[in-house]
């Protein structure tokens, strides 16, 4: 493994850290919940999110500014709820809180309007 990592230009040390966000425990309590203007993105299928993923449109997924990664969320929007996995930063639009993935936003009936007010409880 160490020898593909490195062939990829990325050292042993980088690849256990990019791994270790998903073991991490956020450090927000279990049904904290907050709420506001959520959008989502989809068009960077393939890049690499803040977290070192591979951004994956249809996945159930979420942007936020501060949140540690691997943090899990309830979104709830127009009485649909999705569970997502915080793995990128964002949104950076001022007044938004939350970026969902394409697939999350179509489960919870965003995609229409493409902004809209959700309910997030860490889970």
């Amino acid at each position: 493994m160490a020898a593909s990592v490195l062939a990829g230009g990325m050292s042993a040390a980088d690849a256990k850290s990019r791994r270790d966000w998903r073991e991490a425990h956020a450090s927000i309590s279990s049904g904290h919940t907050f709420s506001g203007m959520a959008s989502y993105y989809g068009n960077e299928a393939g890049r690499r999110t803040a977290s070192g993923q591979r951004f994956n449109q249809n996945a159930m997924t979420a942007a936020h500014r501060s949140l540690p990664f691997g943090t899990r969320l309830k979104v709830t929007h127009a009485g649909r709820s999705v569970v997502v996995t915080v793995n990128d930063r964002g949104p950076f639009i001022r007044g938004r809180v939350l970026d969902l993935s394409t697939g999350a936003a179509r489960a919870v009936g965003l995609t229409g309007r493409g902004v809209g007010r959700v309910v997030a409880e860490v889970q």
